[in-house]
């Protein structure tokens, strides 16, 4: 976003709302990772400590997730950089 136009305290308004934003999708994606994963891998509730076999499905489980954000991410960002240079072109 171009926030050229507004004044300083404007400015500074405007990234405190974008960084508060930021930090509840973090927080979302992480809370979303932890269900899933929790859901997906833990089955057994008779020790306190996680299995091998339930330690590896958690890990394969969330190195999955953030590739797969990371993806998103990233194609998220070809997409708005290729607008941006249309929006430009124009």
């Amino acid at each position: 976003m171009d926030f050229s136009n507004f004044n300083s305290a404007e400015q500074a308004h405007m990234t405190k709302i974008i960084e508060k934003r930021q930090m509840q999708d973090f927080l979302k994606m992480y809370s979303n990772i932890v269900e899933k994963c929790f859901n997906t891998c833990c089955n057994d509730f008779t020790s306190k400590a996680l299995s091998s076999k339930e330690d590896t499905c958690i890990a394969n489980c969330t190195e999955k997730f953030l590739k797969h954000s990371e993806r998103v991410g990233a194609r998220f960002a070809e997409t708005n950089a290729e607008a941006m240079n249309a929006q430009n072109q124009s």
